[in-house]
């Protein structure tokens, strides 16, 4: 008697999740909520949950307009000027960056936010996997800011951030604060802030916490990659060969179909 159990057969493709997220549509997470919500069908089927593998052979749209094959991950750095915020539409009519980018571009990402008044460094990808692991804090990515606060500073209150702080039932974890010209006096004065993290108007919160009110706010770099002198509103792209680098194990390019 064969008391052998018959193997399982692998699940052909990949989940419709993961699929989208490297289609440049939005994060994986973000991908099930459209999913929830009705707006992606497979092979003219609605889906009603996130549980389906599918192939290269399947169509997939979203909002009914079909997305096309997964490419190899492409980042690109962005120059965000202030009064403009990182989502596609905003019901105040505020305007967005998506706007203000140039056409050529495919459909992207972005990598984290940056909030409405900050300015400075956003990073764009058209693989929302990728974005998720860039925005994940165990990962390591530090973000760096230049900050300009009105106020008297207290050295040792900034050094005490190193251990992290708690304001009003929010943690926030360990901040590293240099004030960048210690010669300079006044009221206005220009700090280097390297973080983790980036909760919601994380770096306004603890100055205010302080007692120091941020008047500027620019984020000039994000892990690896600086702003350095890409102009205001300009987009860069990224080299294939700096993102392996950078990205090591985890940049997995998906190789381009020929046309």
């Amino acid at each position: 008697m064969n008391d052998t159990k018959p193997e399982m057969e692998t699940p052909k493709g990949e989940r419709i999740a993961k699929r989208l997220a490297r289609a440049g549509v939005a994060s994986r997470r973000e991908v099930e909520r459209m999913i929830v919500e009705g707006r992606v069908s497979v092979n003219g089927k609605k889906l009603t949950s996130p549980a389906l593998n599918v192939t290269e052979s399947d169509a997939i749209k979203v909002d009914g307009v079909p997305i096309g094959a997964a490419e190899e991950p492409r980042v690109w750095r962005y120059h965000k000027m202030a009064g403009t915020i990182t989502t596609n539409r905003d019901p105040q009519g505020r305007p967005t960056i998506f706007e203000k980018l140039p056409p050529h571009l495919p459909r992207v990402i972005t990598i984290g936010r940056l909030d409405f008044n900050t300015e400075g460094l956003l990073l764009l990808t058209n693989d929302g996997a990728l974005a998720r692991y860039m925005e994940l804090p165990q990962n390591a990515w530090i973000r760096h800011y230049r900050v300009r606060v009105f106020g008297h500073i207290d050295e040792k209150k900034l050094k005490s951030l190193e251990d992290g702080v708690t304001i009003e039932g929010v943690h926030y974890e360990p901040i590293e604060v240099k004030v960048e010209d210690e010669k300079q006096e006044g009221a206005n004065r220009w700090l280097l802030v390297s973080l983790r993290e980036g909760k919601n108007r994380e770096i306004r919160r603890v100055m205010e916490h302080l007692g120091l009110q941020v008047t500027r706010l620019i984020r000039v770099a994000y892990g690896p990659f600086p702003l350095g002198k890409l102009a205001k509103g300009a987009v860069e792209e990224i080299p294939n060969r700096v993102l392996r680098q950078s990205l090591g194990k985890f940049f997995t390019p998906v190789p381009r179909k020929n046309k």
